[in-house]
């Protein structure tokens, strides 16, 4: 049987970071598309993608950060059917309730294994993806930050730059100040950042179908901070 998430699992400051979350990656996606594939012209419109775009991702970053710290310092349960708290960060360090739970959980979704392993509040496959997410966004940061023209020619982006363009050969792997056109020495850029785009988006998917597989309580509490009545009954 499916655990019902209860508050205690999911504090207030937690569900707001994850609607901050939700929000920016609406607007990030929509403006992304758009700057990709104007698909509706206007005057102004690509400006407005644009910082649409920039602000969201500024607005996303600092958010992570925050959520980060405030797992050091906000408490919450660690095991499912508790109303036990701890301080979260022990959610995403190795604990004794995944131990040798990997390969399980890994049959479980394969089909190969019809009993959910038990673990703790996170299964270690949920861990390892949720902590994914943070290089994943970083490197969509970094990538979306050296072709914005703002910053583009800042040392620490424009290495990157160079670094992408010989990875793939770019141009017979010249150096990016060898190419013809500002628009070319990006290209490499561009393409990284739009297929780290299109993992973000994917993860994001499979993570919605998941946490409502049983049932919409985790869509209800993340969303709206309601608990079943029987959130902990038979547990």
């Amino acid at each position: 049987m499916a655990h019902k998430p209860v508050r205690e699992g999911h504090p207030i400051v937690f569900v707001l970071t994850h609607w901050i979350n939700m929000l920016a990656m609406f607007f990030l996606t929509l403006s992304g598309f758009y700057i990709h594939f104007p698909f509706v012209n206007g005057p102004g419109l690509m400006g407005l993608a644009r910082g649409t775009h920039f602000f969201w991702m500024f607005v996303l970053l600092i958010n992570i950060i925050f959520r980060i710290v405030a797992a050091f310092f906000v408490k919450t349960t660690n095991m499912p059917g508790t109303r036990e708290v701890d301080t979260d960060i022990k959610n995403w360090l190795p604990q004794e309730a995944n131990k040798h739970q990997m390969w399980p959980t890994i049959k479980y979704y394969l089909f190969l294994k019809k009993d959910y392993p038990i673990s703790a509040k996170y299964a270690s496959l949920q861990k390892i993806a949720y902590l994914a997410t943070l290089p994943m966004t970083f490197a969509a940061a970094y990538t979306g930050f050296a072709i914005w023209g703002p910053t583009m020619d800042w040392a620490f982006f424009k290495a990157g730059t160079t670094v992408v363009a010989n990875l793939f050969a770019f141009n017979n792997g010249l150096s990016p100040e060898l190419f013809n056109g500002a628009g070319a020495a990006l290209m490499p850029m561009r393409i990284v950042h739009y297929w780290i785009m299109w993992v973000i988006l994917i993860f994001t998917a499979i993570h919605a179908y998941l946490s409502n597989i049983y049932n919409f309580a985790p869509t209800k509490m993340i969303c709206c901070w309601i608990e079943d009545p029987d959130a902990l009954e038979g547990h």
